[in-house]
């Protein structure tokens, strides 16, 4: 320890210490160049993920559905089919069908359902089947898709009933090809009295025309054809499932 009357020690000792010499510590200097190809690096990183996802999501691609009527009398409708991102929906089980809906569920009219979902920046393509689809016959559509619509949603009529349709809604596209069976519906939009009067197929012929009965009026699996009034059952019940599905990636459209 220095005292403080020992001054010329802390002189002495203050000028050692300021005649060491000074040691700089010297750093590598990043050349620019350096830091440029970094900075380009990082940036062709960027582009090139931004590039493929863009890629990705303009993909085309191109797929085969085949409905085939599994049911003894009942004639399917035209179909109507949609693919989307997923977030489109015909209908909820245990819901009320939406008007769109009821009318192709009761009357084989799909109007409704074209124009609410065209109307959707959630749709990517609508299709519509050329006819009608006989007991043991097939349609095959053939729609489009994407990287970002890749789910398909589909509804057709039982023609011989009040309000009985088949649906898949939601169904994710396969990369490859899949197979689903689908029972019948009922939309709860009309009572089920089996009346001529108000059934579009044969043998009744007469459309746009409702019963005036209270519904069920939700969405549900329907109960078949009972012969309580113009329907006979040994012609026109079923059981599910009613329809085959069938979808298959056919190509990448250019």
């Amino acid at each position: 320890m220095i005292k403080k009357t020992d001054s010329k020690w802390v002189s002495l000792a203050t000028v050692s210490i300021l005649r060491q010499p000074t040691r700089a510590i010297q750093l590598n200097p990043i050349k620019k160049g350096s830091i440029m190809n970094i900075m380009f690096k990082f940036l062709y990183i960027v582009i090139a993920v931004f590039s493929i996802n863009i890629s990705m999501a303009d993909e085309t691609k191109l797929y085969e559905v085949t409905i085939t009527n599994l049911s003894r009398g009942q004639i399917i409708s035209p179909v109507f089919a949609f693919t989307h991102n997923g977030s489109e929906s015909l209908f909820t089980h245990g819901e009320p069908a939406s008007p769109e809906l009821a009318a192709l569920a009761q009357d084989a009219d799909s109007n409704g359902l074209m124009s609410l979902f065209s109307a959707s920046s959630a749709t990517h393509e609508i299709v519509l089947g050329t006819a009608v689809i006989k007991p043991g016959n097939s349609e095959t559509l053939t729609i489009h898709s994407n990287h970002d619509m890749k789910y398909i949603s589909l509804a057709a009529m039982l023609v011989s009933s009040n309000d009985a349709f088949i649906a898949i809604n939601k169904l994710k596209l396969p990369s490859r090809s899949m197979m689903v069976t689908i029972p019948a519906y009922d939309a709860g939009s009309e009572v089920n009295d089996e009346n001529c009067d108000y059934i579009p197929g044969p043998p009744c012929g007469n459309a746009n025309k409702a019963s005036d009965k209270k519904p069920e009026g939700f969405v549900h699996i329907h109960s078949g054809i009972h012969g309580i009034a113009d329907l006979d059952p040994t012609e026109y019940d079923w059981r599910n499932p009613v329809a085959k599905i069938s979808i298959r990636r056919v190509k990448d459209d250019d």
